[in-house]
């Protein structure tokens, strides 16, 4: 039997985020996940990749993983560049006009994922049980029982859900979500380009959906996110290499000169997800457990973070009972707040660039144009953009 204050069920990047932080705090652990125990990563670039804020920065920096994940590889991005390829307006952030050395990390799951293993390993209240399913949830008024496929039980006083945007223990507590497919499939990919990056992440709106270059650590290669409707993606899909490099260097209009696609080509769908109710009892939800939203911005994983962050933050603070109601309410109204606010922000900018009606293109050219021009508005963008 294993006992804890808290089980994690989902070891990705969220979970094991929440379970550094908790086990730091003198919080004793157990995190349970299928997966295997993440190696180290090869030479290849993942094709999973995220754009990691300066306040998910911070928060590594603060667990001591940072120094790991900068010694395997992260890009950092010095500007942002973004357009409509419809119309004439375009946006540009630079690190300099906001008095920062960078506006963010462009940095591979996986090595994410290492790294906060690496440092959970050197703690002695954390358990890490990879390759590892759990067969029952049960919970009383004061605990969690866990019962592994292997018969072994697991007691902790709260449980975490991380596992996922189809999570199981979600559907188990019967926590209702708002679903809502946004119609389109995200192609991820590893891209090299004639010209250089000079570390800026560039981002193109097309009829179709947006199309973001990121920054790798070698100066011409870059990984892309092209979202677009079901019928486009299929067409990119089949493409033989040479049309689609061609396909990819049209959309961001030259601005890299030539493509040579360096990977195979990925696609999975898009859909937002939120869930109405995070806490049953001593159960909540956590990062894509609890939201998922359009990676146009890239918040996904930084919106996770931020909940393990607050949720941490709290636990770590708390007076009397461990994990009380009241705790685990204001971590759901805090974060639900938040989720809420970043999934109305991507509906709205998915909407407005989408198609090619032409009221919509002047309001999206006069409107990129007016913030790029708006000191005090264009601060306002980017200070979200970097997580601030």
């Amino acid at each position: 039997m294993k006992q804890a204050q808290v089980c994690i069920v989902g070891g990705g990047c969220v979970g094991l985020t929440l379970a550094l932080g908790l086990a730091k705090a003198d919080i004793s652990v157990v995190v349970i996940d299928a997966s295997k125990n993440q190696t180290l990563p090869g030479d290849d670039y993942a094709l999973r990749v995220s754009a990691l804020s300066l306040a998910s920065q911070g928060l590594f920096e603060s667990l001591n993983v940072w120094p790991e994940i900068i010694k395997q590889r992260a890009t950092p991005y010095t500007s942002m560049d973004v357009r409509d390829q419809d119309s004439f307006g375009k946006i540009h952030f630079d690190h300099n006009d906001l008095d920062l050395p960078q506006l963010g990390h462009i940095v591979e799951n996986d090595i994410i994922r290492y790294a906060l293993i690496s440092e959970l390993e050197k703690q002695s209240n954390a358990t890490l049980l990879f390759e590892t399913r759990y067969q029952q949830i049960h919970q009383t008024d004061s605990d969690v029982f866990i019962t592994l496929e292997s018969g072994e039980p697991v007691i902790a006083k709260l449980l975490v859900a991380a596992d996922g945007a189809n999570s199981a223990i979600r559907k188990q507590f019967n926590m209702p979500i708002t679903f809502k497919d946004y119609d389109h499939h995200a192609i991820v990919a590893t891209v090299k380009t004639a010209d250089e990056h000079n570390n800026t992440a560039r981002q193109v709106f097309l009829p179709t959906g947006p199309l973001a270059f990121l920054p790798l650590p070698d100066k011409n290669t870059h990984s892309i996110v092209w979202s677009t409707n079901p019928e486009h993606c299929d067409t990119l899909l089949a493409l033989d290499d040479s049309n689609f490099n061609k396909a990819v260097m049209a959309a961001l209009d030259g601005q890299c000169g030539l493509c040579e696609v360096q990977s195979e080509r990925m696609a999975f769908p898009l859909k937002m997800r939120y869930a109405q109710q995070w806490v049953s009892g001593k159960v909540v939800l956590m990062g894509d457990a609890a939201h998922t939203i359009h990676p146009l911005a890239g918040l996904g994983m930084n919106l996770g973070l931020k909940d393990a962050a607050y949720l941490i933050e709290l636990l770590s603070n708390e007076q009397g009972e461990f994990a009380s109601a009241r705790t685990l309410r204001d971590y759901e109204r805090t974060r639900k707040l938040d989720a809420q606010k970043h999934i109305a922000m991507m509906q709205g900018l998915k909407e407005l660039f989408a198609g090619a009606n032409p009221l919509k293109k002047l309001v999206r050219g006069v409107g990129l144009s007016l913030v790029d021009n708006l000191g005090p508005i264009k601060h306002l963008f980017a200070k979200e953009a970097i997580g601030k």
